[in-house]
């Protein structure tokens, strides 16, 4: 079964929402860096760094980041037939002394951040990481709080939560889905 609880545009003012709070948080953004998480948390990232160059005229140095071989769980990912792909970052920044805006989709154990964190350090150490989170739905088994949430949606361990996007599913929507 399927609920759509976040339509279209409720998407589109949630990374206004967003870009309004990175913007009122940081008094200058000279010094941040946004970091999207691969696939779909670099997608976000890409929506927030537009938003945010639209609001007040100034782009954000970005990247992608791929956290494949950071993960604790890729001995249950891979398969006898399928073997884990890096892609690796868009580019390399360095971040030493930055303040990262790290994005992803969802939130729920808390274990893809700490890969991400793990992953990051590889390009310097930065002055501040800042978690930006799509939706929230808790569970989390790391001590791991987002500093901007899109939506907190309560969920069962069952249940899932999908984040679609242009790229990857023709639409801007979240998902939940249960059995």
């Amino acid at each position: 079964m399927e609920k759509i609880i976040i339509d279209e545009n409720q998407f589109h003012r949630t990374i206004s929402r967003i870009s309004h709070e990175i913007i009122e948080k940081h008094a200058s953004l000279d010094q941040v860096v946004i970091v999207g998480i691969k696939r779909r948390g670099a997608e976000i990232a890409t929506l927030i760094k537009r938003k945010i160059m639209d609001l007040i005229d100034v782009d954000v140095p970005s990247m992608e980041l791929d956290i494949t071989f950071y993960r604790d769980d890729l001995q249950h990912i891979d398969s006898e037939n399928s073997m884990p792909v890096y892609r690796g970052a868009s580019q390399y920044l360095n971040i030493k002394d930055k303040e990262v805006i790290l994005i992803d989709d969802v939130l729920f154990t808390g274990r893809t951040i700490r890969a991400a964190m793990d992953a990051l350090a590889d390009f310097g150490r930065a002055a501040k990481i800042e978690l930006v989170i799509f939706v929230d739905r808790g569970h989390r088994e790391l001590p791991i709080r987002a500093d901007y949430v899109g939506k907190n949606v309560p969920t069962s361990r069952e249940e899932k939560v999908q984040v679609r996007t242009q790229k990857y599913d023709g639409c801007y929507e979240v998902a939940l889905l249960s059995k």
